[in-house]
C-alpha cells in the first residue's frame, strides 16, 4: 500500500494535549476543504508516493514514540488507517489531525483523533459531519479554530452537544494568530466559565517565520 506524503519531520508538537512534546509529523497530501485561514496550502497537491514500509522506517529513524498524522486531510487516503494500525501495533502514541468532514471511525480508536469542528469564519462550517460527535471517545480531542467573536459564540453553543465522556481538557479553543488576540479569548472564556483548554500554537511562537515543517 502506498500513501502520498507531503513531508515527514521531527519537531515540537505545537497543539493538542501533547503540546510541547517532541513529535514525528507525517503530513499527507490532499484536502477536501479550503478553509480561509489554512496555513498548509502547500499540502493540497504537493507530495511523493511512498510504501507504508518506507514511511515506518523513516518514522523509526527519529527515535520518538509520539507521532502525528496530519495533512491536508489524512482520511482522504485509503491507506491512512492501515498506516495508523501499523504505528499503533508498534507501540507508538498516535495522534491524527482531521478536519471533521469525514467519518473519524475509519481510523483505529486507539489513535487520539484530534477533530476540528469548523466555525463560520472557516467558510466550511457546512462540511462538519454531525455523526462524528457521536463517534468521539474519551481518547479523542475536539478543536475549534476561532477567528472572531462569532466563531467563539458558535463554539460555545456546540459545547453542550459534546459527549460527557470527553474530558474538558481535551476540548481545544484555538485563536487564530494575527486575527484574535489570545488574551481577548481568555477573557471571554473566563467570563463565561468555559470548561475547555485555551490552545496557542507553540510552533508559530517558536518559529514565527517558518511556513513548513522542514
Amino acid at each position: 500500500m502506498f500513501l502520498k506524503v507531503n513531508e515527514i519531520f521531527y519537531s515540537i508538537q505545537g497543539e493538542s494535549v501533547h503540546a510541547g512534546r517532541p513529535c514525528v509529523f507525517v503530513r499527507l497530501t490532499g484536502c477536501n476543504l479550503r478553509c480561509r485561514y489554512c496555513d498548509t496550502r502547500y499540502a493540497y497537491y504537493e507530495g511523493t508516493e511512498y510504501p507504508i514500509s518506507q514511511i515506518l522506517e523513516q518514522v523509526a529513524s527519529f527515535g520518538c514514540r509520539l507521532v502525528a498524522l496530519t495533512g491536508g486531510e489524512p482520511l482522504l487516503q485509503e491507506a491512512a488507517p492501515q498506516l495508523g494500525r501499523h504505528l499503533l501495533d508498534s507501540g507508538y502514541t498516535l495522534l491524527m489531525e482531521t478536519n471533521g468532514s469525514l467519518d473519524i471511525d475509519r481510523m483505529d480508536r486507539r489513535c487520539s483523533r484530534v477533530m476540528d469542528i469548523k466555525c463560520p469564519s472557516s467558510g466550511e462550517q457546512h462540511r462538519n459531519d454531525p455523526g462524528n460527535i457521536e463517534r468521539l471517545t474519551a481518547n479523542d480531542q475536539v478543536k475549534f479554530v476561532i477567528g472572531d467573536e462569532a466563531d467563539y459564540r458558535f463554539a460555545k453553543k456546540i459545547l453542550p452537544t459534546l459527549p460527557t465522556h470527553l474530558p474538558s481538557a481535551r476540548i481545544l479553543f484555538s485563536p487564530i494568530i494575527g486575527r484574535l488576540p489570545a488574551a481577548r479569548m481568555a477573557r471571554w472564556m473566563l467570563d463565561d466559565g468555559i470548561q475547555a483548554r485555551l490552545q496557542i500554537q507553540l510552533h508559530k511562537i517558536i518559529w514565527p517565520d517558518r511556513d513548513r515543517g522542514v
